[in-house]
């Protein structure tokens, strides 16, 4: 009997299921172009995709367990979809250096998944209701950001990580190591780690990164100062980056 209910055709669940995708497909095509216009890495084709797959899989675990049963259960499906998505929305992010990007990418995604979880289980009101939230973060929020961004930056007040570059000659990369330690410590920001690399054929850069998350950028310069005097640096610099 139950092979039965398994191998027949389920007209009315197959209508229901054709249902489920097709807003599926509409609400994350919705994600999709405004992604499309903004010329993201995943535009109108990979939300829409991402959504109807992820409305398959709910669907399919909807479908298996009226007829089976079991300890698998839809919530076990939609567990599965997030924790695929994530792996998918991992390779969208890209690091170069201390720049990282696809961060939103990555995150629209998983809205994306989220809204076509929702369409496969026929919560369509609610998959609606999720497509707005997502849209909304993604153009809403884009002034607020852009204009926190163009707001001259204020070291004093900042989070931040900062690391202190030093590029000296290779032979005196210990000495310079030491003394960079305890000049730090003497303008009240300690390092909290040390790397060096080599850099060319003779010399070493060493990147000190500093305890503190909010720094004076002039206590900073006069710092770095010291530093380029040391005997054997040749350069010394410092920057700021994400505390992540």
């Amino acid at each position: 009997m139950l092979e039965s209910n398994f191998y027949s055709t389920n007209w009315h669940a197959l209508g229901i299921m054709f249902i489920n995708l097709s807003m599926a497909f509409v609400l994350g095509a919705l994600i999709g172009v405004e992604r499309q216009f903004r010329q993201r890495t995943a535009g109108l084709r990979t939300n829409t995709l991402v959504a109807v797959g992820a409305a398959i899989f709910v669907s399919l675990g909807v479908r298996l367990f009226d007829i089976t049963g079991g300890p698998q259960t839809p919530i076990h499906i939609v567990a599965y979809v997030v924790s695929g998505i994530g792996f998918l929305g991992a390779g969208a992010i890209m690091k170069e250096g201390a720049n990282i990007s696809g961060l939103n990418t990555a995150a629209t995604l998983w809205g994306a998944g989220a809204v076509g979880a929702c369409c496969g289980a026929g919560l369509w009101g609610e998959a609606a209701i999720a497509t707005v939230f997502v849209i909304a973060g993604n153009t809403l929020l884009r002034p607020v950001v852009n204009r926190i961004n163009r707001s001259p930056f204020n070291e004093e007040h900042s989070e931040a990580l900062y690391m202190v570059h030093v590029i000296c000659s290779r032979d005196v990369r210990s000495d310079v190591h030491e003394q960079m330690v305890e000049l730090l410590e003497q303008a009240t920001y300690p390092a909290r780690q040390v790397e060096d690399e080599d850099f060319g054929e003779d010399s070493v850069r060493i990147e000190f990164t500093l305890f503190a998350t909010a720094v004076q950028g002039e206590e900073l310069d006069q710092a770095v100062a010291k530093a380029e005097a040391l005997p054997g640096v040749k350069q010394a610099f410092w920057t700021v980056g994400d505390e992540g």
